[in-house]
């Protein structure tokens, strides 16, 4: 049977938008089933409306289906993205996190395959604070952390044994480049393979 993979993710303009896109075509590619789901936008739209990018993004991904428990409980693997804010997870996604108690409860969030993604506009922005405070959650869940580390020599490239990540530079749209690109399908291939280990 097909690995089951749910991609969950927060995109504010765009950028964990097209990571969650290639992991999902990746995944795709190798025959997993996939569900692509953005969580819910709880930013004021004033917030919104004062960011062009951020407007465009929303309204592109508005008829787009939205993340649920049931598409977790799912899934045999789980990928979460999310942009760093302060180091942390963006509160889109955190909100998210936080209404997972009743599977979490019933013990239907474990014993599956989990890891992450992230930008941020620098280098040194957080990107690794970040993807361990998304991993607390999973902690708390009894899943599987499945990091890349140095699995592969490409890591050494994209430099992140933790996920993946993007720098997004000074404008905050630097598009993904063939360092992050493969480091994104080795992360999903490696998540796949592991996640199918864990549902037998």
């Amino acid at each position: 049977m097909a690995t089951k993979l749910a991609i969950i993710y927060y995109s504010a303009t765009g950028t964990i938008d097209a990571m969650a896109r290639r992991l999902a075509a990746t995944a795709e590619a190798e025959g997993a089933e996939v569900r692509l789901r953005h969580v819910s936008e709880i930013a004021p739209r004033e917030a919104i409306e004062s960011n062009d990018a951020w407007k465009a993004h929303v309204d592109a991904v508005a008829g787009e289906p939205e993340a649920t428990a049931d598409d977790i409980v799912w899934a045999d693997a789980v990928l979460f993205g999310t942009p760093t804010r302060f180091g942390n997870v963006a509160s889109q996604l955190k909100q998210f996190l936080d209404t997972l108690s009743g599977p979490w409860s019933q013990g239907q969030l474990a014993d599956k395959a989990y890891a992450g993604f992230t930008s941020s506009q620098t280098a040194h922005g957080g990107q690794e604070t970040t993807l361990l405070a998304l991993y607390n959650s999973v902690h708390h869940f009894g899943g599987v952390i499945v990091s890349p580390g140095y699995t592969d020599g490409l890591k050494f490239v994209d430099g992140n044994p933790y996920g993946v990540s993007h720098v997004t530079g000074a404008t905050n749209d630097a598009p993904l480049g063939d360092a992050e690109n493969n480091a994104l399908d080795h992360l999903v291939r490696r998540v796949l393979r592991i996640g199918a280990v864990l549902a037998g």
